[in-house]
C-alpha cells in the first residue's frame, strides 16, 4: 500500500520501516605507464582519505536528520579507506510534507529538518589494469534509516560529492509498521523510480537503465554519463600531445571499460 503526502499517516507508536540505499560509483581514468597508475592510486587516496569521507558522511547524517553516536575510519594500505557511522533518533517534532514527494533532496547548507536515523557506511576501491592501463576508483555508500524521511533525500548530495563515470544505485523498504487501527504498512511514500529523486541537470547527464520490482519494493537504477571528452580520462597528459591512432585506441579502451561495467559483463 503506497500513500501520498497528502494522506497524513497516523502511526501506531515508532515508524518500524527500514528504508535502504545503496549509492555505487565508478570513476575511470587511463594511466599509460606504471608511474601514472601509481600517481592515480595516490591521488584517489588522498583525495578520499577516511578523514575527507567521514565528512561527507557526516553531512549525509545532516541531511536525513540523524545524531552521529560513534564514528569507525580506516585508511588501508597499500591503497583503499573505510567509515562507518552509526546515528540515532532526533527529535521529530513535525515532518516536512516535502518528505513524501519524489523531488532531489537538499545540499548540505540547504538542510533544515532534524528527523532519523540508523548507520551509514562507505568503502573504497581503486585499482589498476598493468596491461590496459586503465585504473578505476569505486566507492560504495549505504544509507539505512527508519522513520519518516527516505536516505533516497541524501542522493544528491552524493552525487555532487564524487566525479562519477557510472553511478548504480539501489533502494529497498523492508520490515512493516502499523497505523492507529493495526493496518500494516509495506511502505509509506510513493515511489516509482530513484530517477525522480535525481536534479534534472543530473539525468540531462547520464544515460539511465531502470529495473525495478514494485510489488516487492526494490527499485534499481543505473547510469553512464553521455559525453566523452578524452581529457577527462588521461592522467598526467593531454591528448594533444597524441596521434589519431593513439586517442582512437585509448577512447576505445576507456569506452569498453565503462559499458562493461554499466552493463555487469564482459565485452570482449
Amino acid at each position: 500500500m503506497k500513500l501520498s503526502h497528502e494522506e497524513r499517516i497516523q502511526l501506531h507508536e515508532f515508524n518500524n520501516l527500514t528504508k535502504s540505499l545503496s549509492f555505487n560509483m565508478y570513476d575511470v581514468c587511463y594511466t599509460k605507464t606504471r608511474k601514472e597508475r601509481e600517481q592515480y592510486i595516490e591521488y584517489i587516496d588522498e583525495q578520499y582519505n577516511a578523514e575527507r569521507l567521514t565528512k561527507i558522511l557526516k553531512n549525509v547524517a545532516d541531511i536525513i536528520g540523524a545524531h552521529v553516536l560513534n564514528v569507525a575510519k580506516q585508511d588501508y594500505v597499500p591503497q583503499g579507506a573505510s567509515v562507518t557511522v552509526l546515528v540515532s533518533e532526533g527529535p521529530v517534532v513535525e515532518v516536512p510534507e516535502e518528505n513524501y514527494e519524489e523531488s532531489p533532496g537538499p545540499l548540505p547548507d540547504n538542510v533544515v529538518m532534524a528527523l532519523d536515523k540508523s548507520h551509514i557506511t562507505v568503502h573504497t576501491y581503486p585499482e589498476y589494469h598493468p596491461v590496459e592501463g586503465i585504473s578505476t576508483f569505486r566507492a560504495d555508500i549505504d544509507v539505512s534509516t527508519c522513520g519518516e524521511i527516505s536516505p533516497l533525500k541524501a542522493l544528491n548530495y552524493l552525487i555532487h560529492s564524487f566525479e562519477t563515470d557510472i553511478m548504480t544505485m539501489d533502494y529497498r523498504v523492508r520490515g512493516f509498521t502499523r497505523d492507529k487501527s493495526g493496518r500494516k504498512l509495506f511502505i509509506d511514500h510513493d515511489i516509482n523510480s530513484i530517477q525522480n529523486y535525481l536534479p534534472g541537470e543530473v539525468k540531462k547527464q547520464y544515460d539511465m537503465i531502470d529495473v525495478n520490482i514494485y510489488q516487492e519494493n526494490i527499485f534499481h537504477t543505473k547510469c553512464k554519463l553521455k559525453d566523452f571528452d578524452l581529457d577527462n580520462y588521461l592522467f598526467g597528459q593531454s591528448k594533444d600531445k597524441l596521434s589519431d591512432e593513439e586517442k582512437e585506441e585509448i577512447t576505445e579502451k576507456l569506452s569498453n571499460e565503462m559499458d562493461e561495467i554499466f552493463y555487469g559483463k564482459n565485452i570482449r
